[in-house]
């Protein structure tokens, strides 16, 4: 597996970014370069010296492009082992001349189908035949051919050229064949998904019948939730959407399994909020959410709400977190802190806490991008559509005598965002722009309507409280009169509403039925 000369190269994109640069760098270096196509008018056009596919085989391009590369002397010229002397003598006896680099990229199958008006017949058209069979052929022969799928990797490639005498060592050359395989699995993938996607009149479905997903480790963790489990984080890809996986560290020790687990929860709840924000999260639930004029205000919120609570908690923030906040942030003990940006002042002072993790992300928003989440259970894999929904409380159904005041409308869209993100049976009390008691996990929503008021630090008079699913008895209804809450938001929709109802209008309680229900287990 030693260093290998790239003498020959066969050459045959869709994507044709830099490739024109690419093969005069080849050219420049000896390299006799074949191709097909639209790749080969391309090289032409620009001026660099390329022979085509049929005139390298004898044998002419037919069926509509289908019949290019699929010929003995492009598959054997790839496959032949230039050590193994039957190979050898075959390609002599047959006049395969051996290919030491493939660089394909392949028809742009997803970029077809994603278009709603494609249709099957156009579809099954983008699919690639001769590409991916170059492409496993040479990542199969990795030890004597090199394989490019990667635009990213032309400059990697012309690098290692120009350092070793024109050759490529072994092991540039199986980390392209890994690539490779990678890509042609994709690949395949996107197209079942797509192909199974379809009914027996050939209408698309939401999910397919086979589900095909592939994702990159990007971090090996520790351990995960407890010491004893091995684990490793894997991404999707890059998302223009602040996430987990497009947060970087700014220092800090390793990210564990549960730190994602809570950062994630974090940037959910910060990014339903316009308005400068701060959440307070430990073991995936909010402890302490708060807007305000800006992040540090939010933050002192927030931290008001259960400060016992908050210790060794992950902190999320939707605004640049200041010197000032960061001083205030290093007084207690966290273990995360995500935010948009920091300046170098906020930066220095993070040192003082060398072992917290500090990232950035993306500016945070209220994104409602279409997708799907994926849970794990023993035997299968459990899949929806992403929980992107949220009712304001303006655009609910007034179930009761008495309408929400302003305000009281304010506090009840604040509480319903939030309260979307608690697990389930979920219940938020809220007030002027922060949680005031939070009642979260509980077996039954009366237990959870009872564990937020017991969390609460301040009173709850002229407070608000939000549930994210009906009530199915009004007892709930009777305890938020005894802690002084005057309006309510939910989703509605019990075979007692008619009780609850009754209950709030006896109390003079304002209720807003919002139709969407928000359970996350």
């Amino acid at each position: 597996m030693k260093n290998k000369p790239i003498k020959r190269a066969i050459i045959s994109v869709s994507d044709k970014i830099n490739v024109v640069e690419f093969a005069k760098y080849l050219v420049g270096q000896g390299v006799e370069i074949l191709s097909t196509g639209g790749t080969e008018k391309a090289l032409q056009e620009a001026g660099v010296k390329v022979k085509g596919v049929s005139s390298h085989t004898g044998f002419p391009e037919m069926m509509d492009g289908r019949l290019k590369t699929l010929h003995p002397k492009i598959l054997g010229g790839i496959l032949g082992m230039r050590s193994n002397p039957e190979h050898q003598k075959s390609m002599q006896q047959n006049e395969i001349a051996p290919i030491d680099l493939v660089v394909v990229n392949l028809y742009p199958f997803v970029q077809t189908v994603a278009d709603p008006d494609c249709k099957l017949e156009h579809a099954i058209e983008n699919i690639d035949i001769g590409g991916p069979s170059m492409v496993r052929a040479a990542a199969k022969n990795y030890q004597d051919v090199a394989i490019v799928v990667d635009v990213e990797d032309y400059d990697r490639v012309m690098s290692e050229m120009e350092n070793n005498q024109g050759c490529l060592t072994a092991d540039t050359r199986f980390y392209l064949a890994k690539k490779a395989f990678t890509h042609t699995a994709a690949y395949d993938g996107a197209i079942s998904n797509y192909l199974t996607s379809l009914d027996e009149n050939l209408k698309p479905q939401k999910y397919p019948g086979i589900l095909n997903l592939q994702y990159k480790r990007v971090l090996s963790l520790r351990y995960g939730e407890n010491p004893h489990q091995q684990a490793a984080y894997y991404s999707e890809g890059w998302h223009d959407e602040p996430c987990v996986g497009n947060a970087r560290m700014v220092q800090g020790k390793q990210l564990s399994f549960n730190n994602l687990l809570d950062l994630n929860a974090a940037l959910e709840i910060v990014k339903e909020f316009d308005e400068a924000a701060c959440v307070i999260v430990k073991h995936n639930n909010p402890c302490g959410v708060a807007v305000g004029k800006d992040a540090f205000e939010a933050y002192t919120k927030a931290l008001s709400c259960d400060p016992l609570s908050a210790f060794g908690g992950i902190l999320g923030f939707n605004r640049e977190v200041d010197e000032k906040l960061a001083n205030e942030i290093v007084k207690t003990f966290y273990e995360c802190v995500v935010a948009p940006d920091y300046p170098y002042e906020a930066k220095q002072a993070f040192l003082k806490k060398k072992d917290l993790r500090v990232l950035y992300t993306l500016p945070t928003r209220r994104y409602e991008i279409e997708g799907f989440d994926a849970k794990k259970v023993v035997g299968g894999l459990l899949v929806q559509d992403r929980d992107t929904a949220l009712t304001f409380a303006k655009d609910g159904k007034v179930a009761t005598k008495r309408a929400p005041t302003t305000l009281e409308l304010n506090d009840l869209d604040f509480a319903w965002k939030v309260c979307k993100h608690v697990k389930s049976n979920a219940i938020v009390y809220a007030k002027d722009g922060k949680t005031l008691g939070i009642g979260a996990g509980q077996m039954s929503r009366v237990d959870s309507v009872k564990f937020g008021a017991m969390k609460a630090r301040e009173s709850l008079k002229g407070a608000v409280m939000a549930s994210d699913a009906f009530f199915p008895f009004r007892d709930s209804i009777d305890l938020a009169k005894e802690y002084g809450i005057t309006a309510v938001i939910q989703p509605g929709g019990s075979i007692r509403d008619t009780e609850v109802i009754q209950a709030a209008d006896e109390h003079n309680i304002a209720m807003i039925f919002t139709g969407e229900r928000h359970f996350k287990h």
